[in-house]
């Protein structure tokens, strides 16, 4: 079994230590949320654990303890909405140890069998004083959440907080770097036709554009068949000449 598991409190900085490598070993946002949510449920040894990301004005849910297949990814709160919501508007923790359901601001989801548990902590992730998203632990029976449980699982959420931040930017350049490189193959492409068909820039566009959408492939994919075409006669040509 793995140290953390069987830290007491008295070695709680060395469970942090472990988290703190451990988090910065993850490859990508998932899988580092998937860590946050082990590291949590050993810690306060809860029934569920979900983890929401701020993404524009909405949080999103991205890892569960529990599977939820259907709304994993899926799942959005606005900022305010819910408890959850109100921890990421107010950057405080809600501790709440019997009747979470009764609480003025809770919002039930059909989607979400935790809605029936009994015992709710809520806390905030934290990066350079902004919230980034929030950590749901909750009980199915009444739980006094500690000052100690609610201060190792704040202290999780800075530590997490500055991770996610660099995780979402590495996710977020890979995209536009991809898109940069969709962009080029598909003026390349668009160069081909008008040269091979006489074409103007726009009549080239949307000629990559009806193949797309009639073989029902992502036009960076019609753009690289072209360009390979049209290297593979150069070639050809090369050759014969």
């Amino acid at each position: 079994m793995d140290a953390f598991l069987i830290a007491t409190e008295d070695s709680h900085v060395d469970v942090l230590h472990e988290i703190g490598v451990r988090l910065g070993m993850a490859e990508g946002l998932h899988e580092l949320l998937a860590r946050v949510v082990e590291f949590a449920v050993a810690l306060v040894r809860c029934d569920s654990c979900l983890i929401y990301v701020l993404e524009d004005d909405e949080l999103v849910l991205r890892a569960s303890k529990n599977p939820h297949p259907d709304v994993l990814d899926c799942l959005k709160l606005r900022v305010g909405q819910g408890i959850t919501g109100w921890v990421a508007e107010n950057a405080e923790p809600v501790a709440i140890s019997q009747h979470a359901a009764l609480d003025p601001r809770f919002q039930a989801f059909q989607e979400l069998p935790e809605d029936s548990y009994e015992a709710f902590l809520s806390v905030p992730l934290m990066c350079r004083g902004r919230v980034v998203g929030v950590i749901n632990l909750q009980h199915c029976q009444p739980h006094v959440y500690r000052p100690r449980e609610i201060c190792m699982i704040s202290t999780i959420g800075f530590l997490v907080g500055a991770e996610i931040e660099m995780a979402r930017l590495e996710e977020a350049n890979s995209t536009l770097a991809e898109q940069l490189q969709t962009r080029k193959l598909v003026e390349r492409a668009k160069g081909i036709l008008q040269r091979e068909l006489g074409l103007d820039e726009e009549q080239a566009y949307l000629t990559l554009q009806k193949q797309s959408r009639q073989k029902r492939r992502p036009m960076r994919e019609i753009a690289e068949a072209i360009i390979l075409s049209d290297d593979v006669k150069g070639n050809s040509r090369r050759e014969l000449s």
